[in-house]
């Protein structure tokens, strides 16, 4: 195996616990990683103001990917690169929400926007990213804006039909995949945390082959396809399990941390 220079790494049942912790434990991996001279950034379906309390314990120096790695920004929160959703999928993507019934969010590089300021999950995003969302009465002015689209819904088995169905109805418009159960993510097409990847690589002159990236959901599945080395969270489910080449213990049971172990080992064998 190709020598790991570079570790990429999901936030949300990665990186942080049930309850948005980042434990001490995880704190001291990503200084181990420092300490092999090993670059660390993180990827997430987070807007980027939900990442920024990451990068000071993390002591993260290398830009970091927002929405699914369609955005890149840097430590600081300066935008390097943005894409949004093309206006006519972005509307598109409200219409079938609704028609499914679920909860809607639209974030644009500096808001996360709702109609129903009572929606179930919005306490959850909110201690999350820590941020309020901004309460209007109309999406319209705001869907040439958009980075992502989310539709939440306690009813998961919905949101698997939702996403199917939208994935027909958008095409290569652009991208819908779950990052959780509980939130379907609408994105711009062609950019994803695979792309994130082979950006961060670019940027660091490696191969991807010497990335390992770490996460647990579907939308983790494109970072795991270009990296050399990918590690599902035993928290995943069966079908991220079998889409990577190593499995970690879950998020509950310090996961990264372990992780971050198999990647120095993995190393270590030269």
């Amino acid at each position: 195996m190709t020598r790991i220079a570079l570790v990429v790494s999901d936030v949300d049942g990665t990186l942080v616990t049930k309850d948005k912790t980042l434990t001490e434990a995880a704190k001291a991996a990503a200084q181990r990683l420092h300490g092999a001279g090993i670059g660390f950034t993180i990827t997430s379906s987070r807007p980027a103001i939900g990442m920024r309390f990451l990068i000071e314990p993390l002591k993260i120096t290398l830009p970091v990917g927002p929405f699914n790695g369609t955005s890149i920004v840097d430590p600081a929160m300066k935008a390097v690169e943005q894409h949004l959703i093309p206006t006519s999928a972005a509307a598109r993507s409200l219409d079938i929400l609704r028609e499914f019934g679920a909860d809607i969010w639209l974030f644009t590089n500096q808001q996360w926007l709702t109609r129903n300021p009572d929606g179930p999950y919005v306490p959850n995003e909110k201690r999350a990213i820590l941020a309020d969302p901004t309460i209007i009465d109309d999406f319209a002015p705001y869907v040439s804006r958009a980075c992502k689209i989310v539709g939440s819904s306690s009813d998961f088995d919905m949101l698997v039909r939702c996403e199917a169905k939208m994935r027909e109805a958008l095409g290569t418009q652009a991208t819908a995949s779950r990052s959780q159960n509980y939130y379907l993510d609408i994105t711009p097409p062609g950019v994803n945390k695979g792309t994130f990847v082979q950006a961060m690589a670019k940027r660091l002159g490696i191969s991807t082959d010497a990335v390992a990236t770490i996460g647990d959901m579907h939308n983790d599945l494109a970072m795991f396809a270009v990296s050399g080395l990918s590690i599902a969270m035993g928290n995943a489910t069966d079908e991220i399990k079998r889409q990577a080449k190593l499995v970690t213990t879950s998020n509950e049971e310090e996961g990264f941390a372990n992780a971050i172990d198999m990647i120095l080992r993995e190393n270590a064998k030269g």
